[in-house]
């Protein structure tokens, strides 16, 4: 490179650097805490909500919900790209409302997915109007069925609905673990307690080869440890039984990865052995009053065994008969 050519490229490396400290507000990559609620421009439809007085008012079921603000890391389609660049750029306590047109929400609404279809591909208990069903690897709703036909819409429910967004910015998070925190919730609707450590960790690495060295020799490896720092995320209940959880964990480990300072993500499963010692415990109660060793115990033993008249070497001997 020239002394021309290098200068150049330093002249639009600081260019670069002002531009990106002339940035304000929320940018991509930031972990940005939304409280937000959603509805259908048309019919005023609740879509979606963070706020609990909302969904007490739509008398949605919050048992096993919490309804909070929810951590999204901008620039990564967690929430439609109209909401997501109205709020670029904005500070915290700043708030807005966009309209999400129906092609880019849930799309527009196609007479095409409305098929008719035998009433035999459909379960005998879900063959009525409003039933949600699967077929074909297809999700969709039962309109009518006559006959032996069936009338099934699969359009998404809120296909051809333009929705308004009311949204403020509560918070940028900047703590590690909220931050893996804020995705698991987003992603599983779960929050189990985690937290980071580092760790020492024995890795194989492969050992170079010496340049005089046999090309078709087997490769070397030698042991060695290396510091990790580890995103600990204790298993749930709610997080053991999530679908979502058993098919894309590998993906969002990786997403958590790429966005909080750890190396891995480890998971484990806690099993309280408050239940395991009271049996256990109460099996030693039983053992002890079956191995009771004196007195009225010992001699009732010995009388029981008397009458049962018990012979051992009777008992051997039809053994080796059989």
């Amino acid at each position: 490179m020239t002394d021309e050519e290098a200068e150049t490229a330093d002249a639009a490396a600081a260019a670069d650097e002002a531009e990106a400290d002339e940035l304000e507000g929320v940018q991509d990559g930031d972990f940005v805490k939304l409280s937000y609620t959603a509805r259908t421009v048309e019919n005023d439809q609740l879509v979606d909500t963070t706020d609990p007085e909302v969904a007490e008012e739509e008398g949605i079921d919050q048992e096993g919900q919490e309804f909070a603000p929810r951590t999204i890391v901008l620039g990564e389609g967690h929430i439609f790209d109209a909401v997501e660049d109205d709020v670029r750029g904005k500070e915290v306590g700043d708030s807005g409302t966009v309209v999400v047109p129906a092609a880019e929400a849930f799309g527009e609404y196609d007479e095409d997915d409305v098929r008719t279809l035998s009433a035999e591909k459909i379960p005998e208990d879900d063959r009525h109007p409003g039933a949600q069903v699967q077929i074909d690897g297809e999700e969709g709703f039962v309109n009518t069925i006559i006959g032996g036909r069936a009338r099934v819409d699969f359009n998404h429910p809120l296909a051809g609905d333009d929705v308004e967004y009311d949204y403020e910015i509560v918070e940028v998070v900047d703590d590690e673990v909220e931050k893996a925190a804020g995705l698991f919730e987003m992603f599983f609707d779960v929050a189990p307690e985690m937290w980071i450590d580092t760790d020492e960790v024995e890795e194989e690495t492969m050992v170079e080869p010496d340049e005089d060295e046999d090309e078709d020799a087997e490769p070397e490896f030698e042991t060695e440890v290396v510091e990790k720092r580890s995103l600990y995320v204790e298993s749930v209940p709610q997080l053991q039984m999530n679908q979502q959880w058993m098919f894309g964990k590998q993906q969002v480990a990786q997403q958590i990865m790429s966005h909080v300072d750890v190396d891995r993500v480890v998971v484990q499963e806690v099993i309280d052995g408050g239940g395991m010692g009271g049996m256990m415990g109460g099996m030693g109660g039983m053992m002890g009053g079956m191995g009771g060793g004196d007195g009225a115990d010992a001699e009732a033993v010995e009388e029981a065994l008397e009458e049962a008249d018990v012979d051992a070497d009777e008992i051997a001997a039809e053994l080796d008969d059989e």
